[in-house]
This record gives C-alpha cells, structure tokens and sequence, in this order.
C-alpha cells in the first residue's frame, strides 16, 4: 500500500513525500492502475490491466523529486490499452491475448525525445551546443525567438518585490510585446544572457507578483506566480482545474446526433489506421498529440498557418508520421482548402489559446455543425494552459506558465536547498510532452467510443493539469535520499532560475550518458531508423508503448518532414 508523509518542510506546502521507494516499474504499475480507476470512460476490467508488463531499472533518471517518468509511463501504458480495445472493435482476431509493454526508462527518455534524434549520424544534442542545428533548416520558423540578451531572457523565472514570491516571465513569440508593455528599453547594450537576466530581474524586482499578474491579464500576455502546490490549489482556478479529470473528454450529447463509425478494415494493422486529423498546433504539446496518434496509424496532416512562428527543431521529432502544408487561414482561398480537409476529418487537434478560433468557424460549435451535416462524428481537441472552465480558462500559456502555477517550478527550488520562494524549472518539458500523450489517449477513447456508439467528442488536455498530477498526494514525491542518489548517479549540473528549458535539458542527457550512453546511442534498442528523410538519414526514439502484437504496434511509416514541406493540394490517404 502506497503511503506518504506531509513535505510542507521540505518541498513546501500541499506536498507529499512517499515513506517507502518503490522501483520505478513497480511505481509506474501502481500509478497506471490509480489513473485507471480514476478515468471516466477507461476499462476497470481488472483483468486487461494485467496485461501490461512494466520493465526498467529500478532507480530514477531526472532530477528532483517528482516522478516524472513514472507517470509517463503509466499514461503510455493506458494508451496501448486503448490501443487493443480499438484492435479488437476492427478484428476481434487482432486483439487475441493482447498486451502492452513499457520500459520506463525508454519513458523516461521519451520526455527529452525532442533532442535524442540523430541527423546523418550526428547528435542533436551536440548539434545544439556547437550552435550548428541552424544550418540544416531551409527556412526560419523561430523568426528570431529567444535571440539576444533580453529576449533570450525574457522566459526565466524573476524574484519579485517580495523575495519568497518569484513570478514566471513569459516572452512568448514575441518578447518585445512583453518586456515593452513593462517599460523595458530593448535597446539597451548588453553582452550575453547573464547580463540580460540581470538587467531583467533589477526591473522585475521593481514589481509585486499581483502586479505582474494583473499586468499581464491587462495585456494578454503569459506569466504566472510561482505557487507553491498547496497555494494553487486554493487559487480559483485551481479548484476549478481540480472538477475535471485528468484525461479529459466528454461526449457532446446536446448535438445532434451521428452514427456510429466503424473502424475500417486496412492492410495497415494498426489501430488508428484509416484515421484522418487535422492539426493547427505550435511548439511541443500540440504536436505531441499528433505524432502520437500517427504512430498508432492516424493520417495526420499538419496545418501551419501563415506568419506564426515554431521552433526548427522540433520538426525533426514531432512530425514524424506526418503531412504538413502551410496555410494562411487569413486568405478566403485558403481557409476554404483548410475546410475541405476538416470536412473529411475524424480530429481536430488545435493548440491555440481556447476559444480563440471560434471567430474563424474553426470552434467546437462549428465542428459539430460540419458534423451533424455529414452524419458523422468529431472528436475536437483542445490542447490549452488551464483547462477547460474558470476564470483563466482563455488566458494564453506555455509549459513554464504550466510549471509556476501548479507548483512544479516551486518544488524544484526547494529541492534544490534555494531559498524560500526561488524557484526553478522542471528538469524536462514534462508538462508539454504529457499533456500531448494525455490528449492523444483521450481522442483514442473518442474514437473508440465514437465507433461504438456514434456522436461527436470534445477532449481538453492542460500544460497545468500535466503537472499538477506530479504533486499530488496520490503520486508522491521522492525521499531526499533518493533525489540525492539520483545527483550522485547522474552528476547532474545544478540548474537555476534563469535557464531555459532546453538548457535544462540538455543537462539531463549528458547526465544520462555518463551512466547509460547505450540508450541514446544510434544503435540503440529504443531507437528507430529512417534511410532518408529531408534531413538525410535519421534515428530517433520510437513510440514507448509495444503491443505484442507485432504489426499493430505503434510506430511511425515516414520519417519527420519539415512544416510547410508538402503542396496544399494533397488529399486524404
């Protein structure tokens, strides 16, 4: 029986540290089988989930207390369920002593899969730091985001006017937008990072965290206050948060209503082959949900719309299995090619702040209207910051806002032996790249219960809610003697509160090849190879969940392509 002890003295208030450590596998059962019991709409038969095996080393692999790979671990593992209830409404032969099996050191990995890929044999990673992944994009996405000293700087996390409550500063897209409306001079000459962020913390320091706060809803900008877990937890929005689960989708009753749509049969064994999705998703977690869901068969065709920025990098990962094209919704010619393909759609997956593309004809509304006059159903996505309902359900956010306002940053700190209130990001892109595989699981519910029953399905996957799950008493966090063996193992490098994610990360994975090179090596059992790709050839990390049965197990049939890398033309597969 998992049980746990108050950590308000160690990782600050509303925490809970475990009193006994399980092995990773071990806890990663225990945990798939709590979020389990407490999905609405996933099996509690008992005996499909005992046909999941965990495997793994015992000990953790990232930094700090929460149990990150844990819980990645036990959302894959669900996913692969989902998987074989989907295989056996297509053949019930297909399904035939199905299983699934994640290694949850492959899990682990996974979070950090956005810089484990290789390029003509060289290492991303290494790519990064010599400053070369540039070189390899035809075209810049990034529009100069994050260059220079103050808008490299513009997303850290800042003490306030009171120094036990730090603030999220979040330059978005366009850092400019932010550190103006705050009276900041762009100008101003500066060397390198370490004097932006203390150019930008003597300003910032000039402000109470309300302040920031009100500012930044006053604007529509992003931020957020470092809370700590038990802070959020009493803020509105937090207990609005806490009324809906975490794999979150309902079924749109009050449409009109659609028949059932059977799974096709298809030479393609996997379970979401013949799946069609449009995505209009930037950065990680949109995508996530996406390159997800094509590796378990969906056709996914990328919408890139006009003038909006996204990270090169991430091409090379998160459009693995997919079409993209490039589209000016702005444009009548393009939004009427953009409807075509939503009309033949199974998914939606939009990544945008929520309710924002409702004045497009693009909203949950509208998609119902498509599919009530198609008499089939939908299942629309919205992958958002704070859920779907309170006071900042619409309010825009990233993965660091995910991180301050559930408590994560502010528990980092504190492990960390900061003082009071500092606070430092999580060691990976948890929130994004969990809040993807949260809403992928989702949508294959939809599907699955769309195939039985009909109708359309809205589902709802939040950066906070990725996180918050990490602090709750249910999980619990590590013991402090297990987070110091873990810095000992690895020689992690103390991280603070002015590095990005990807600094961050980075320092994960040379931790994590001093004691396993062999998992991120090209060679390695949880890598995959594509001969040629637009990049040339590529490895990268395969799909977590394995089904036992071969050819329906998730993996990707293309490699990643650039975005806006096909014509606008293309039709359905």
């Amino acid at each position: 029986m998992h049980r746990t002890i108050p950590g308000d003295e160690v990782y600050g208030p509303g925490t809970y540290i475990d009193k006994e450590f399980l092995p990773v596998p071990e806890d990663s059962r225990r945990v798939f089988e709590l979020l389990a019991s407490k999905t609405p709409g996933f099996t509690k038969d008992t005996a499909l989930w005992d046909t999941v095996k965990f495997e793994g080393r015992p000990d953790p692999m990232v930094p700090g207390p929460m149990k990150s790979p844990v819980v990645t671990a036990a959302l894959h593992a669900m996913c692969g369920v989902v998987a074989n209830e989907l295989l056996e409404l297509r053949d019930s032969k297909l399904a035939k002593e199905a299983s699934v099996t994640v290694n949850t050191d492959h899990a682990g990995l996974w979070l950090a899969s956005t810089f484990t890929a290789f390029v003509k044999g060289k290492d991303i990673s290494d790519l990064a730091r010599a400053g070369e992944l540039a070189g390899i994009f035809d075209r810049d996405f990034e529009k100069g985001f994050g260059v220079g000293p103050l808008s490299g700087r513009a997303t850290a996390l800042y003490p306030t006017k009171d120094p036990k409550v730090w603030y999220q500063l979040h330059g978005s897209l366009d850092a400019s937008k932010t550190l103006e409306s705050m009276g900041i001079d762009m100008n101003v000459p500066l060397k390198d990072f370490k004097e932006g962020y203390e150019y930008l913390r003597d300003h910032v320091q000039k402000w109470s965290a309300d302040e920031l706060e009100m500012h930044n809803v006053r604007h529509g900008l992003c931020g957020s206050i470092c809370y700590s877990p038990e802070g959020w937890r009493k803020t509105e929005m937090g207990k609005r948060l806490a009324e809906h689960p975490l794999i979150n989708y309902t079924h749109e009753s009050y449409a009109q209503s659609t028949a059932p749509s059977p799974l096709s049969q298809l030479p393609d064994r996997r379970p979401l082959a013949g799946i069609k999705v449009v995505e209009m998703v930037r950065i990680i977690a949109g995508p996530t949900v996406g390159v997800t869901l094509a590796s378990f068969g969906a056709d996914v065709i990328r919408v890139n719309c006009s003038r909006l920025a996204d990270l090169n990098v991430l091409q090379l990962v998160l459009n693995a299995g997919k079409r993209t094209i490039d589209l000016d919704i702005g444009k009548e010619e393009d939004m009427a090619r953009l409807m075509e393909l939503v009309g033949e759609a199974d998914v939606f997956v939009q990544g945008f702040r929520y309710g924002s593309l409702d004045r497009k004809g693009l909203g949950l509304q509208s998609m119902l209207s498509i599919a009530a006059k198609r008499n089939k159903g939908i299942v629309y996505v919205d992958e958002n910051c704070y859920g779907p309902s309170g006071p900042f359900a619409e309010r825009p956010g990233w993965q660091q806002i995910g991180d301050a306002a559930s408590g994560a940053s502010y528990v980092m700190g504190r492990s960390m032996g900061f003082d009071e209130g500092t606070s430092v990001l999580p060691p990976l892109p948890i929130s994004d790249m969990n809040t993807g595989v949260i809403g992928a699981l989702a949508t294959m519910m939809a599907i699955r219960d769309r195939a039985q029953k009909g109708g359309s399905y809205h589902v709802v996957s939040s950066l906070v809610a990725a996180d918050t799950i990490l602090v709750e008493e249910e999980i619990g966090l590590y013991p402090v003697d297990v987070v110091q063996k873990t810095l000992d193992t690895f020689k992690f490098a103390r991280s603070s509160p002015d590095q990005f994610v990807a600094e961050i990360l980075l320092q994960v994975i040379d931790g994590w090849k001093r004691v396993f090179p062999e998992y991120l090596a090209q060679d390695s059992p949880f890598m995959m190879s594509f001969a040629d790709s637009p990049w040339g050839p590529m490895d990268l990390l395969r799909p977590v969940a394995t089904l036992n049965n071969k050819d329906a197990s998730p993996i990707w049939t293309q490699p990643p392509v650039p975005n806006c890398y096909h014509d606008r033309n293309i039709t359905w597969a």
